[in-house]
């Protein structure tokens, strides 16, 4: 359900602290597209509503009494799957909890101020809570014939690297696709560098848990770093973007200067259009995501000889990025995200460049 479309969004927060659900209520309350429809202070109180209220997104905080916010994240998304944006704190704990939360399917996470609400935090929530609410989990919700699974992969091959690169754009919902579409992946990957928009103190974390679930090895992106097979940079975010350079036949991270392109650190466009020089050793991806970032660096790439692919919109929690490119006629493949993997490498195989040559 879109607010525009229907009237206000129906939201119901969940949280133990009785001053911040009153502050946020009537923070949120003000805005015109948002309709607080209750409050709820433990998951077993936020059961019942959710029956009772049916609301479009909840939040929810990561640490709950009598039941763990992450715990009854992972019930929400067995049995009834919806738009939730999480609530973390900014330390490393809550770090990882944000990451493992975005991972089981929360469409995204509130890093809690560390100096109380204020008007920023409240305009910063209602975006989030908007975004939710367009995102195909909300759809389900409110269409009992729409049901979105978990994303389970086929597994990919790469029998013999063909020497070209893969980039990598996601937004909201990314988290989630990154993990499966690296989990795809054998051990012999196309070497991969990715832009995700995601706050830039979860990024470790974030490296972390893609190591221990999937078989390619991950990195944090630095100025200068080695982009090789069988490993993945992530781009750092904070305040700059991540660009690749070719040397030869290798690929290196080089970091970018400048504002916010879009709206955010990584932008996707600049991991793009830093590569147009030798994009025809190029296979662009764009999953998951709010907004256009991605669309015009991949019309970029694909006119100048890359191979491009888009998430389809079925498999999407948001198809915002992937919708844009494919309106400006630059995705050569829309596919599921299950099958992405098994494409990327496909096309980073030796069969494709003698079928291109």
């Amino acid at each position: 359900m879109v607010a525009s479309e229907a009237g206000p969004i129906k939201v119901l927060l969940v949280d133990d602290s009785p001053a911040l659900l009153r502050l946020l209520s009537l923070g949120l309350s003000r805005h015109p597209d948002i309709q607080i429809v209750g409050t709820a202070l433990d998951p077993y109180d936020a059961r019942e509503k959710i029956k009772q209220l049916n609301p479009d997104v909840i939040t929810l905080d990561v640490e709950m009494p009598r039941m763990n916010g992450l715990d009854f994240l992972e019930r929400i998304m067995r049995l009834r799957p919806m738009s939730v944006v999480m609530l973390s704190s900014i330390t490393q704990e809550g770090s990882q909890a944000a990451v493992r939360a975005l991972s089981l399917g929360a469409v995204d996470v509130q890093v809690k101020p560390a100096d109380g609400i204020d008007t920023q935090f409240i305009q910063s929530m209602a975006r989030r809570l908007l975004t939710a609410a367009r995102s195909n989990r909300c759809k389900a919700t409110r269409r009992p014939g729409l049901k979105i699974d978990p994303e389970k992969f086929v597994p990919a091959k790469l029998d013999r690297w063909n020497g070209k690169l893969a980039l990598v754009g996601a937004s909201t919902g990314g988290v989630a696709a990154i993990e499966t579409l690296l989990s795809a992946m054998p051990e012999n990957c196309p070497p991969m560098v990715i832009a995700q928009h995601m706050p830039s103190s979860f990024l470790v974390s974030f490296v972390d848990r893609l190591n221990e679930k999937c078989p390619v090895k991950v990195f944090l992106a630095r100025d200068g770093l080695q982009v090789l097979p069988g490993t993945v940079c992530l781009a750092p975010g904070g305040d700059v973007h991540t660009g690749v350079v070719r040397r030869g036949a290798n690929f290196y991270c080089t970091e970018i200067r400048g504002p916010k392109r879009n709206g955010h650190y990584p932008s996707v466009d600049e991991l793009f259009l830093s590569a147009t020089d030798f994009a025809d050793r190029v296979i662009a991806v764009i999953l998951t995501g709010l907004g256009r970032d991605g669309a015009e660096g991949m019309a970029q790439l694909q006119k100048n000889g890359a191979r491009t692919i888009g998430q389809d919109e079925a498999s999407s929690v948001v198809f915002g990025m992937p919708r844009a490119a494919a309106e400006l006629g630059c995705v050569d493949r829309q596919l599921p995200l299950r099958e992405i993997a098994n494409e990327t490498c496909r096309l980073a195989g030796a069969a494709e460049q003698i079928a291109r040559a």
